[in-house]
């Protein structure tokens, strides 16, 4: 296959000559999904902390969006990316769990995701450093999506129930009368068990809900989500439209719960949710839903950062055809469903290559994609300061949903 100019194919799969391409032309200046080193162009990971190539010390410029090389001046650093300013390190680099910066002359101490941390594990067990390393890495890729999408964050010394984590372990030897870590979310804490951050105890966890689909990233975006409905929902003109798809959160929810667990979901929950969990309760339906709006944001930036582009071999090629060529976070959701149908169904596919899971093991039913835009539009609601028409664009949405030809994902647990 003869790639057009600025693209090559692996496969199926085209990608943007993104070093022979200006800024201007592929738009990813904004998508920041994709780093580089600016003393020597090495790609970089956004967890990096040194470039492998030239050796500087790198760090993450939240304000800019941007990996930058670093320099040491004075005690602080000269930031590459940026003319003339000086950064220091986030207080939780010693530990290396985070290469966030801060401002040489602001008074915090931390960087904006890690001084919301209340508890951190006990590093008197060195094991617990490595689950943190994980779980920051999480949360950061979490914040990362939280301030692209300038949704209002506040401390709890901002605000009595400003976002908060706890980081917990399990009582040791199961001590008699400490009741077990729970992870969830109340009045604006967010509390997770460090054992998520064990792949094998997260699996088995996984195996033994019947979820197909488990990660510290998923826990975060799901317990956040409770954070935002107390936010942008409860309280607010949002709430009447919320009931409507999502059911009366008012309903008691923990004799939900208990009869989720008895009886299980409804034989027919895929039609009108996007877990099983979801249908336990109006607020895990909406916890649930609005995880997957920010796995397929960040997703499909990455993606578009890429310069991904679909073309598959087959007869129906043209239902499963795409191209990831926008930003997501500035995109309305029928464009968002458009891609990332055909975009699953190929990630799918190329794990189930190597012998892995599905990457994205889920159906979108038409009334999930209502939901998905309800969330969409609550968020952009915030920095656009005004009222969006959901029902309008969650057809639309809808409609673009059901122009493509996707299979459903059949487990290969």
């Amino acid at each position: 296959m003869t790639a057009p100019p600025g693209e090559w194919y692996v496969g199926e799969i085209a990608f943007n000559r993104l070093v022979c391409q200006s800024a201007a032309t592929i738009r990813v200046t904004g998508t920041m999904k994709l780093f580089e080193c600016q003393n020597c162009g090495q790609p970089l990971y956004f967890e990096n902390t040194k470039c492998e190539s030239c050796g500087l010390r790198l760090g993450y410029l939240p304000k800019q969006e941007v990996v930058t090389a670093l320099e040491a001046v004075d005690g602080v650093w000269s930031a590459l990316a940026t003319q003339g300013e000086r950064y220091r390190l986030c207080g939780n680099a010693e530990h290396d769990v985070c290469n966030w910066l801060v401002p040489a002359e602001d008074a915090e101490i931390f960087c904006a995701a890690c001084r919301h941390n209340r508890t951190i594990p006990d590093l008197a067990n060195p094991e617990n450093l490595a689950h943190w390393r994980k779980i920051e890495f999480a949360k950061h890729r979490l914040f990362y999506t939280l301030l692209r999408l300038r949704l209002p964050l506040a401390t709890r010394s901002e605000d009595p129930n400003g976002l908060a984590f706890d980081f917990l372990s399990d009582p040791v030897g199961g001590a008699q009368g400490q009741a077990p870590v729970m992870t969830g979310h109340s009045g604006g804490l967010i509390t997770l068990n460090v054992a998520e951050a064990d792949a094998p105890e997260r699996e088995r966890q996984r195996k033994s809900m019947g979820e197909p689909y488990r990660t510290l990233l998923g826990h975060f975006r799901h317990e956040i989500a409770h954070y935002y409905w107390d936010r942008l929902v409860a309280d607010s003109p949002a709430i009447e439209e919320f009931r409507q798809l999502f059911g009366d959160e008012r309903e008691d929810y923990g004799a939900a719960l208990q009869r989720h667990y008895a009886d299980g979901p409804a034989p027919d929950w895929a039609e009108r949710f996007v877990t099983a969990y979801a249908s336990s309760h109006p607020w895990e339906d909406f916890a649930e839903t609005w995880a997957h709006y920010f796995h397929m944001v960040d997703t499909l930036e990455t993606a578009f950062a890429f310069g991904l582009r679909l073309r598959p071999k087959v007869a129906k090629g043209a239902g499963l055809a795409a191209a990831i060529d926008f930003d997501p976070y500035a995109a309305e959701m029928d464009r968002i469903i458009d891609a990332w149908l055909p975009l699953t169904f190929a990630v799918n596919s190329i794990n189930r290559s190597m012998g892995q899971l599905d990457l994205y093991p889920f159906l979108l039913a038409p009334a999930v994609i209502w939901k998905l835009t309800f969330i969409h539009d609550q968020i952009h609601a915030v920095s656009a300061d005004r009222a969006r028409d959901s029902e309008h664009n969650a057809i639309r949405a809808i409609v673009a949903g059901l122009k493509r030809a996707v299979g459903s994902p059949q487990s290969t647990n």
